[in-house]
């Protein structure tokens, strides 16, 4: 029984980062098809969302199965929690994408305007934060975890500064107000993928070492100690 149930967390594991995978693609094929204003890029994300809600139904169904067969304890409990909190804030990033997606083709029927921003860069470091809180879960490293937290600040103030641009430009020059909307969510859902990339951190961290560091509590700059 002991060894089917460690199976099943293997299982468990390779399924949520299949779905980590989906989660992450969605985001980039979404950012690029606003960047290049290429429509089959943009619809490929809204076509491929049911494939990341579907995961997301599998994975919470296999978490369930094996909370039920073996009522774990400590270290493999908290595993299973995890699992399903980062499944949920992964269904959540492909919300995102969609956004994006969506945002992408409105801007597809607009006349191009120079905004002075730099969308892909912010992309960019919301992508290595995901791809980071992906890789501290599969090696199971805390220490990897906390350094996306890190990166949640530069990513807050790449929106503040795309807002800052933004508010500026559609005062100056009405007539780029869309252009100017439709980045201003982009960068928006951006934050937004930082802060689920944050969660996974967070909830990595959990599981590795029993300490809850939500809301600000016992995080690393604040505990030299991180526990």
């Amino acid at each position: 029984m002991r060894t089917r149930f460690h199976q099943g967390l293997d299982e468990l594991k390779e399924k949520l980062l299949v779905m980590g995978g989906l989660a992450e693609q969605a985001v980039d094929k979404a950012v690029e098809g606003y960047r290049l204003r290429d429509r089959k890029l943009c619809m490929q994300v809204l076509e491929n969302e049911a494939k990341i809600n579907q995961a997301e139904r599998e994975i919470d169904e296999m978490a369930l199965d094996l909370l039920a067969m073996q009522q774990p304890m400590a270290v493999d409990l908290r595993f299973i929690t995890a699992c399903m909190k980062i499944n949920a804030d992964l269904e959540r990033v492909g919300d995102q994408a969609v956004n994006i997606a969506q945002r992408g083709l409105d801007a597809i029927g607009q006349p191009e305007a120079d905004l002075q921003i730099d969308i892909p860069r912010m992309a960019g470091t919301v992508a290595g934060m995901v791809r980071r809180a992906l890789e501290s879960f599969i090696e199971g490293k805390a220490d990897l975890a906390e350094a996306v937290l890190k990166m949640d600040d530069i990513v807050d103030d790449m929106n503040d500064a795309i807002f800052i641009t933004m508010a500026d430009k559609m005062q100056k020059d009405p007539i780029i107000t869309r252009q100017a909307l439709d980045a201003l969510l982009i960068s928006r859902n951006l934050e937004r993928v930082a802060d689920h990339a944050t969660n996974i951190a967070e909830d990595v961290i959990f599981w590795v070492r029993g300490a809850d560091i939500r809301h600000g509590q016992n995080r690393p700059d604040q505990d030299a100690n991180g526990s």
